[in-house]
């Protein structure tokens, strides 16, 4: 997990909210997939949630200050 973070971290601020974007858009497109009855994506979901979750807890530091 701390590999994770430290590549997210490398993104720039615009890229960070570009992949949030992407990460929202996936989630939505699951839970529909998941609704028709695709039970390989609630994998995907758990994945694409705490990545959003991360993506999310570094654009909030960088809007603080708290990190650059």
């Amino acid at each position: 997990m701390k590999a994770k973070m430290d590549d997210i971290r490398k993104l720039s601020t615009e890229d960070l909210a570009k992949r949030e974007l992407e990460l929202k858009e996936s989630m939505f497109r699951l839970n529909f997939k998941k609704v028709l009855g695709d039970i390989d994506t609630v994998g995907q979901i758990r994945k694409d949630k705490t990545e959003l979750a991360r993506v999310k807890t570094i654009l909030r530091a960088r809007a603080l200050g708290i990190e650059q």
